[in-house]
């Protein structure tokens, strides 16, 4: 194992050829990832690694500087991408690192078969003529609570982000992991995520993505999924679900799960000079009677491994 691959903890499972990645956010490890994993591992050589900063990463690897902008973390992704040989991927990132996955991409677009973004934000921050869900008030006082009670804060934080109550087990999955994080390490990583501003380098990102969003999300609205489509530069496609929480794959995997697999499989059919856009929250009827037996009979196999 490389030094890149023991300072990520990186995992490569599975047998197929093709490699997909997936990263997490800010407050979780790869574990967030568990539920999806064994519907891969037939077709796919599964990369799994741990953003630098994590629980699960060892402090001293932990560079305030680098770390300190969003393009520090695109720069290990394609560290890691290099150590393991990988010419070609599919990148699933959730949260931040959809935003880390396509500042990769716009160095390196040839590695990059298509981006799948899961709840994912190039701005936290109203601006003018945007709605990014946070006041710089709010995130103050979010600051303020990480730095005087780590421990009380990411009790108060859990439910809000994955919506639900303690006695949830994706909120209770979610608060392990953000109490392994060092409050120090913590604060600089929040900071990073929440005053970062990708708008400006959204239209240079050229490798198709596709963007699946929850439908009530207290961190990113819905509307924020729409700006990422109209400001890609590439093919995009949208899917908004009918989810709660900013975890969807921790907290709905049975919905998580067959929309993440479709879109591993499908390809954006360019039409003319326009992106398809597309959201699936509005056909009830169809599409969501075809979701429920898909993730029945997925969740099954799921239990069967």
């Amino acid at each position: 194992m490389g030094i890149v691959e023991e300072a990520h903890n990186v995992k490569v499972l599975g047998t197929g050829n093709r490699y997909i990645v997936l990263a997490h956010g800010f407050g979780t490890d790869q574990s967030v990832w568990k539920h999806f994993v064994p519907y891969l591992v037939d077709d796919f050589r599964v990369v799994l690694y741990d953003n630098m900063g994590a629980g699960t990463t060892n402090p001293e690897y932990f560079d305030s500087e680098r770390h300190s902008s969003l393009e520090g973390y695109a720069y290990d992704l394609l560290a890691i991408l290099e150590e393991l040989q990988i010419d070609s991927c599919i990148f699933v990132g959730h949260s931040v690192s959809a935003m880390i996955g396509a500042i990769a991409s716009i160095t390196r677009p040839d590695l990059f078969l298509k981006l799948i973004m899961v709840s994912s934000s190039p701005r936290y921050l109203n601006d003018v003529n945007y709605f990014g869900g946070f006041e710089q008030e709010d995130l103050n006082q979010l600051f303020n609570a990480m730095a005087e009670n780590y421990k009380a804060w990411c009790y108060g934080f859990a439910p809000l982000a994955v919506g639900g109550d303690m006695d949830s087990v994706a909120v209770q999955e979610f608060s392990r992991t953000l109490f392994n994080m060092r409050p120090d390490i913590a604060l600089i990583v929040s900071r990073t995520i929440f005053q970062s501003d990708m708008r400006q380098i959204l239209n240079l990102v050229t490798v198709p993505c596709h963007i699946i969003q929850a439908e009530k999300d207290m961190a990113v609205p819905v509307m924020v999924s729409e700006y990422l489509h109209q400001h890609l530069g590439g093919q995009s496609i949208v899917e908004v679900m009918t989810t709660d929480g900013h975890l969807p794959q921790l907290s709905s995997p049975d919905i998580v799960i067959p929309v993440l697999l479709r879109h591993i499989q499908l390809n954006i059919e360019p039409t003319s000079c326009q992106r398809n856009y597309h959201t699936f929250q509005n056909q009830e009827a169809s599409s969501t009677k075809t979701t429920n037996t898909e993730a029945s009979s997925l969740m099954k196999m799921e239990a069967d491994l």
